[in-house]
C-alpha cells in the first residue's frame, strides 16, 4: 500500500516544514514494525517549494492470516486461498490508516515540540493513494470528503487496461487537494475514511472503536451529511456500537448549538431515553420464526442443513420437544465453532444424546439424513451457484425427504431499505445470488410440484407494504403419512 502526502511551500515558509509536522526528517528514510508487516516513511522530493512524504506499507500475508483469525476480506475462514491471494497488500484499507496513526501519531494529534507554532497552520496539501477499494463508486468518495473542504479526484481503475470492455474494477485512483486544512485534520479525516470505503475490517470491532472514531472525528463528523454510512461501515456495522457513536454524536451537536459542555447536555437527558428497547436483530427474528414453524409441524427429528457455527441447533437443544437434532455443514472450521458453542465435550450424557454434528455436501444425496421429521435450510440457498441448485434440490426433497423443509433466503427487494448496502449491491460477499419475492415463490413452487409437496410463505421481519419482509420464508410440507405411505 502506497500513500503521499505533498504540500508547496517559499523560502519564507519551506515546504520542509511538513518534515516536522510529521517528525520524520526529510533526509532519511525510516521503516516501523507493525502487526501485520512494516512501513516505511520515504521523501521522494524535499526543498523549499515542494515535500512530499510518502508512507509504504508492506503487509506480511502470513502474519495478517494468523493475526486475523477470520476477521475481514480475505480472511474468511472457509476460503483458504483467499486468505493469501487479496488485495490487502496493494489496495488501501484499515490496515493503511492503522499504519498512519501509528507513524504518524504526533501529527495527527497537532503536536509539534520543536516548531509549536506549525500545526495549528492550514497549508496546500495533496494527497494521492494509487489504489483505493471505493465499495460505492467514485461517486461516494466524493460525497465523504468534498463536504470536509477537499476537492476530490476519483479515477476508476479499469479492470484490465487490454480489454475495457470488462469495465472498471471497484478501486480508484485517489487525488485530494485543499487550501484550507491542517495536517492533523487531513490526517484524521483518512484515518477514518480510508477503512469506511474499503468497508472491512482486518481486525475484531470492539466498543473502543467509538473512543477512536470520535477522537478522529472531532470537529467534523457531528455534521457530516454522511455521518450515519460513515459510523456504521466504520463500526463494521455492528448495530450496539453504531447506536453508541451516533447518540455521543448527536450530544456533541447539540452542545455545539447550546455552546455548552456535553457533561451539562448528556445530564440532562432523560432516565427513560436509555431504557429504549432495542430492536430485535434480524438473525434473531428468523430463528424464532423456524422454531415457530417447526413446533408447528410436530416435528421431533430435525436436520439443520447448512447449521454454520451452531445458533440454530443451541435454540434447538433448548426446547425438549425437539429429541434428535443433526447440525450438517461443508465447513470442517464451522462445525468446530459449533462445537465449542454447544460445549459438547462437557455436556451431559442424556443432552449429548440429543445432537450430532457431522460434514456433508448438500450438492451430494447423503443416507444419513433420510428419515427425519424436518430439515432447515437457512440462510444457504443463495450461497450456492445457480446451477448447483437441482442437485441440492434432489438432494434434499428427493432423496432424504423430510416431512417439513424450511427454506429462508434474503427478499433483494428490502435491500434498498439497508442504507449502508450500496445500491446493486448483495448483503453478503459470498452471495452469489440473492432473489425478490416472486423469484423465491417461482422456484419454491416447482420444487414442490416437482417431489409432492406443498409449500406456504412466511414473512420474516418486519413486513415492508412496498418491498415486503428483509427474509422470505418457504414453508413445505409433504401429504398425511398414509398418502406418503402409498406413494
Amino acid at each position: 500500500m502506497f500513500l503521499t502526502i505533498s504540500t508547496t511551500g517559499s523560502a519564507e515558509s519551506p515546504a520542509t516544514d511538513l518534515g516536522f509536522l510529521l517528525h520524520k526528517h526529510p533526509d532519511k528514510a525510516q521503516a516501523f514494525s507493525t502487526s501485520y508487516g512494516t512501513a516505511h516513511v520515504l521523501y521522494p522530493e524535499a526543498d523549499a517549494e515542494r515535500c512530499t512524504a510518502a508512507l509504504l506499507l508492506e503487509v506480511d500475508a502470513v502474519a495478517l492470516v494468523r493475526r486475523g483469525k477470520g476477521k475481514g476480506r480475505g480472511g474468511a475462514p472457509d476460503a483458504a486461498l483467499a486468505q493469501y491471494v487479496n488485495d490487502r497488500p496493494y489496495a488501501a484499507s484499515s490496515l493503511l490508516a492503522v499504519a498512519l496513526s501509528g507513524v504518524f501519531s504526533s501529527a495527527m494529534r497537532g503536536v509539534c515540540a520543536a516548531r509549536p507554532h506549525l500545526p495549528g497552520q492550514p497549508r496546500p496539501l495533496r494527497v494521492e493513494v494509487p489504489a483505493l477499494p471505493a465499495r460505492g463508486g467514485p461517486g461516494l468518495v466524493g460525497r465523504l470528503f468534498e463536504p470536509l473542504g477537499w476537492t476530490v479526484t476519483a479515477e476508476p481503475v479499469p479492470l484490465d487496461g487490454e480489454f475495457p470492455q470488462w469495465g472498471d474494477s471497484r478501486y480508484v485512483r485517489l487525488v485530494l487537494e485543499a487550501d484550507t486544512l491542517t495536517l492533523a485534520e487531513a490526517l484524521r479525516h483518512l484515518y477514518v475514511l480510508l477503512p469506511v470505503l474499503d468497508d472491512a475490517k482486518h481486525y475484531w470491532v470492539a466498543s473502543d472503536e467509538v473512543d477512536k472514531l470520535l477522537r478522529a472525528g472531532e470537529g467534523w463528523l457531528p455534521g457530516h451529511p454522511e455521518q450515519q454510512l460513515i459510523t456504521s461501515r466504520y463500526l463494521s456495522r455492528r448495530w450496539s456500537l453504531t447506536r453508541q457513536a451516533r447518540e455521543r454524536l448527536e450530544l456533541v451537536r447539540l452542545a455545539e448549538a447550546d455552546d455548552s459542555d456535553v457533561e451539562a447536555i448528556d445530564n440532562a437527558v432523560e432516565a427513560e431515553t436509555e431504557q429504549e428497547e432495542r430492536p430485535t436483530p434480524l438473525a434473531v427474528r428468523r430463528r424464532e420464526a423456524i422454531l415457530t414453524a417447526l413446533r408447528a409441524s410436530g416435528a421431533a427429528r430435525v436436520l439443520d442443513l447448512g447449521c454454520g457455527q451452531g445458533q440454530l441447533v443451541q435454540q434447538l437443544l433448548k426446547d425438549p420437544s425437539f429429541t434428535e437434532i443433526v447440525g450438517v455443514d461443508v465447513s470442517v472450521r464451522a462445525l468446530t465453532i459449533a462445537s465449542r458453542r454447544l460445549r459438547l465435550d462437557r455436556m451431559g450424557e442424556r443432552q449429548s444424546a440429543r445432537v450430532t454434528l457431522f460434514q456433508g455436501s448438500l450438492a451430494y444425496t447423503d443416507k444419513r439424513l433420510r428419515g427425519y421429521d424436518a430439515a432447515v435450510l437457512s440462510e444457504v440457498i443463495e450461497h450456492l451457484d445457480p446451477p448447483r441448485l437441482p442437485a441440492l434440490e434432489y438432494a434434499v426433497f428427493g432423496a432424504a425427504r423430510p416431512g417439513t423443509v424450511l427454506v429462508t433466503t434474503p427478499n433483494v427487494e428490502y435491500n434498498v431499505r439497508w442504507e449502508s448496502l450500496p445500491a446493486g449491491h448483495v448483503r453478503h460477499g459470498d452471495h452469489r445470488f440473492e432473489w425478490t419475492r416472486a423469484e423465491f415463490r417461482a422456484w419454491a413452487g416447482k420444487v414442490a410440484e416437482r417431489h409432492g409437496y406443498g409449500v406456504e410463505f412466511v414473512p420474516v421481519g418486519p413486513d415492508d407494504p412496498e418491498v415486503g419482509p428483509p427474509t422470505q420464508m418457504a414453508v413445505f410440507r409433504t401429504g398425511t403419512a398414509k398418502e406418503e405411505k402409498a406413494a
